[in-house]
């Protein structure tokens, strides 16, 4: 089996306010299906523009980067069969997220 990572910008769940917790609601049914499908590994939503970023020489910068076009607004991690499978799963929290979700195949690591 194969890990896929299943994500949206934060950008694009603008959600009203008044479905709101429908939408928690709807997302956190599908994470309860691909939880007793077995395919979920983990996932979450991330605060926006919250990043600490730390170089490869130890140089610790504070976000927010206004000129990032485009930022990780939540994830999810499943095991799937196959990309298409994969795929399905995203067309799910698209629904229930009510945004677009793009799905990337998790390369394996030979020494892990």
């Amino acid at each position: 089996m194969t890990r896929y990572l299943i994500s949206f910008d934060d950008g694009t769940m603008n959600i009203p306010e008044d479905i709101l917790g429908q939408v928690g609601l709807d997302a956190h049914a599908v994470v309860r299906q691909a939880q007793e499908a077995g395919v979920w590994i983990f996932g979450g939503g991330l605060h926006t523009q919250q990043a600490t970023i730390v170089s490869p020489e130890g140089v610790i910068t504070q976000g927010p980067f206004p000129e990032t076009k485009a930022v990780l607004g939540g994830f999810s991690i499943v095991e799937a069969v196959s990309h298409d499978e994969a795929v399905q799963w995203a067309a799910r929290f698209a629904t229930a997220c009510r945004c677009p979700q793009e799905v990337r195949e998790i390369m394996d690591d030979p020494l892990v």
